[in-house]
């Protein structure tokens, strides 16, 4: 019996150091890596020991004979990787934190930013008895997208936050939390303070689509809606028009699958989730029965990854529907086939288009093939026109989306615009404008400054491929330390506290957050949820305020 990897994976790659026989690929090492939906084992080479079990932070992977429902199919996901990437013949383990050469004294590094590749980072480093980590956050909670993106209804993935608590616990580390870097502190303040500054701020905001009645009432980014429901305090204020039938999603990436499934899976499933309870409310009075999600290419080339898009078969009472018109290969897209993946892509939509959708079910429509033109209506959205389109290869080879002359609309008052995410600029360090990323080479920016996650690589990869990206910036970081280059006096501990108590005297550190982590798990007992979050900043400095000053008598 075999171990299988399941629709959670987080690609932490937790589990490949944890296997004695080199059974889980690919690695962080191999090139495959950096574009893998997900981690798969060999069922070969597996040796049913488990370890694997035990080292996955967000509990994806079951014994082959324990898996249930749509869930067999990873089964056969994880048999088909290895029919085109053959098992390597050696085994080449991770390399491990660089250990120092000789005392160098302390280094002491601010992070900012306290999402999975700030706190990859933070962790990394963390391994050395000789480094201090000082982490940067704005909002008054740690975690970035796990507790603000991660959709309600995936708790599995947000257990990898149980990791981050338990590598971050420790005397060299301090969390500051409702401290804004640009605001509260400088980035020169940081360097003056800190050998080093490691900046993992994400991809905060959302690519545009130039369209014609962009700017209309009833039109958002998906990342709004997404921040809306998670119960992101910066957002807990927005408003929604659910009162249509029909919403639009311009993309069918994996935050467009997350956005259509919580507008159309059954309220009572949510009732049971850490959903914000401002969008519980809205979300029972939703009169949203269609969710049409627009994709400009086909579904070989459509940017949602298998688990996610096997999932939505998965839910109660809501239909999967495809024309199986769209389904129509051109050459470029059958050339891509040979990678299991793109197959296993496209299998699952023919699949999804011979199902007959079912009366009075909801129904999530995914239109490929398809571009929006512009949105229509007096004063506010009514209505999306969009364009077709047909695919061809282009002087580079590239396959790419070219309009076609057929046009159509589609009646809608909510249009959530899901073509990704966006880095922004950090003051005093240099950006690039057209990528949205911090220039760098392998994590390192100038003199001094590091980068690592989304602002580092752009928005690609999931939770866990923040962790490779990680150890590559500590790696350089610490081939710094170790050659000279991050000397000298700087500021210590006490003094980084005293700053920022004085610009921000309502900073929570650790034990400010596990109070608020107390309080929202508080609330939610006996109502069968994991937590009630805050979603106001004042209420959430009460608490950790409270907490400080119990453990200050």
């Amino acid at each position: 019996m075999a171990y299988v990897i399941t629709q959670a994976c987080c690609n932490d790659a937790s589990c490949v150091s944890a296997c004695p026989v080199n059974c889980i690929h690919p690695t962080p090492e191999e090139r495959e890596f950096a574009q893998t939906e997900m981690l798969h084992i060999d069922p070969e080479t597996c040796i049913d020991c488990g370890a694997c079990v035990d080292a996955c932070p967000v509990d994806a992977i079951f014994p082959e004979d324990k898996l249930l429902g749509s869930l067999t199919r990873y089964k056969d996901i994880n048999a088909d990787y290895y029919t085109t990437n053959p098992m390597p013949t050696g085994w080449l383990p991770l390399t491990p934190a660089t250990p120092p050469r000789r005392d160098l004294g302390k280094l002491r590094v601010a992070v900012v930013g306290a999402g999975p590749a700030a706190c990859y980072a933070a962790g990394e480093l963390l391994e050395r008895s000789d480094v201090e980590v000082d982490m940067f956050e704005k909002l008054p909670t740690p975690w970035g997208l796990v507790r603000a993106g991660v959709a309600p209804d995936h708790p599995g993935t947000k257990e990898v936050t149980r990791m981050f608590e338990w590598s971050l616990d420790r005397p060299n580390f301090e969390f500051h939390l409702n401290v804004e870097v640009g605001k509260h502190i400088t980035h020169d303040e940081l360097l003056r303070n800190h050998h080093a500054v490691v900046y993992a701020v994400g991809a905060s905001s959302d690519r545009r689509l130039n369209i014609p009645g962009e700017d209309l009432p009833g039109v958002h980014a998906a990342t709004e809606f997404v921040a809306w429901y998670n119960g992101h305090p910066d957002y807990a204020d927005r408003t929604f028009d659910l009162s249509g039938k029909r919403a639009v999603i311009v993309g069918n990436g994996n935050v467009a699958l997350d956005v259509a499934r919580i507008l159309t899976m059954n309220v009572a499933e949510l009732e049971r989730t850490d959903i914000a309870d401002h969008a519980l409310a809205a979300l029972r009075n939703s009169n949203i029965e269609e969710v049409v999600l627009l994709g400009r290419r086909g579904p070989a080339q459509a940017a949602y990854s298998n688990p996610e898009f096997l999932a939505l078969g998965d839910l109660e009472n809501v239909d999967v529907v495809i024309d199986e018109a769209d389904l129509d290969l051109d050459d470029g897209s059958r050339a891509l086939l040979d990678d299991p993946a793109t197959a296993m892509k496209v299998r699952l939509a023919q699949e999804f288009a011979a199902r007959t959708p079912r009366p009075g079910h909801k129904r999530i429509v995914f239109r490929y093939l398809t571009s929006p033109l512009d949105i229509t209506g007096s004063g506010r959205a009514e209505a999306l026109r969009y364009g077709r389109n047909e695919l061809v290869v282009d002087e580079s080879g590239a396959v790419v989306a070219r309009p076609v002359d057929d046009i159509g609309s589609l009646d809608t008052s909510l249009v959530l615009r899901s073509i990704g995410y966006r880095g922004n600029p950090v003051g005093g360090v240099a950006f690039d404008e057209k990528r949205g990323v911090i220039p760098n080479e392998r994590g390192r920016v100038s003199d001094r400054v590091y980068v690592t996650g989304w602002i580092k690589r752009g928005p690609s990869g999931v939770i866990g491929t923040n962790k490779a990206c990680a150890k590559e910036t500590v790696a350089a970081l610490l081939e710094d330390f170790e050659a000279g280059k991050l000397r000298g006096d700087v500021g210590t501990r006490k003094d980084v506290k005293k700053l920022v108590e004085r610009r921000q005297p309502e900073q929570i550190g650790f034990t400010g957050w596990r109070a608020i982590d107390k309080a929202e798990t508080a609330r939610a007992e006996g109502s069968g949820r994991p937590r009630v979050k805050m979603t106001d900043k004042v209420e959430m400095v009460a608490v950790a305020r409270k907490r400080r000053r119990l453990f200050a008598r």
